[in-house]
């Protein structure tokens, strides 16, 4: 995709939507860590129907962990891989208390020690809770950037490194969520929904679909 064409794919995206939010419930950073942890290979609305009530009740990993892998596992046992993202959730806890006070790092490679705690987890956390500008690469994102020609790439790695290069810096904040959202709604995986997609004609998808 062209230089000129990047710029009004995401100043388009912006006008739709100035200040996108992610679609996982958290009341802090510690809780957002969590709920990123949980929703691997799960829908956001899926994990938000276990954390409202296991949030009420656990909020900060003092807490957590005194409610104890077990009751932690009750919580989540409605999504997927739940036993060993009990364990995940429990043993970052630990890690947060024995190595940072209870909080929740600001740094990409302190998130990444913690259990459950890949790359774009660490991603997403640190562009929610404290706004910096990364790309956390999903398989929306990944989809979009081979589809639409934005940045092309054989894995995420390769599709997260190409966003940074050519995602402008006034639009590298909230880049993730835009196209996350735009790729859960319009850009499909199935059936990308090309007739009312407000990026159509700068997209270089060669099978655009047709209304009707």
């Amino acid at each position: 995709m062209k230089k000129a064409d990047i710029e009004t794919f995401f100043s388009r995206l912006q006008a739709a939507d100035p200040e996108p939010k992610g679609e996982l419930d958290y009341t802090n950073p510690y809780t957002l860590l969590v709920a990123v942890v949980l929703s691997a290979q799960a829908t956001d609305v899926g994990v938000n129907k276990a954390t409202g009530p296991l949030f009420k009740v656990a909020d900060n990993p003092h807490k957590m962990l005194a409610l104890g892998e077990a009751k932690v596992r009750d919580y989540i046992k409605t999504i997927g891989l739940f036993n060993n993202k009990a364990k995940n959730v429990i043993k970052l806890s630990q890690q947060l208390i024995d190595d940072h006070d209870g909080e929740v790092p600001q740094d990409r490679d302190a998130l990444q020690k913690l259990a459950g705690v890949g790359r774009k987890t660490a991603n997403v956390v640190l562009n929610i809770a404290w706004g910096v500008p990364t790309i956390a690469v999903d398989t929306h994102i990944y989809r979009l950037g081979n589809r639409t020609g934005l940045a092309p790439g054989k894995n995420v790695d390769h599709v997260e490194r190409k966003l940074e290069k050519v995602v402008p810096d006034a639009y590298k904040r909230h880049a993730h969520h835009w196209l996350i959202l735009h790729g859960r709604y319009v850009c499909k995986a199935r059936k990308p929904d090309c007739p009312v997609c407000i990026v159509s004609d700068v997209c270089r998808f060669k099978g655009k679909t047709l209304a009707g």
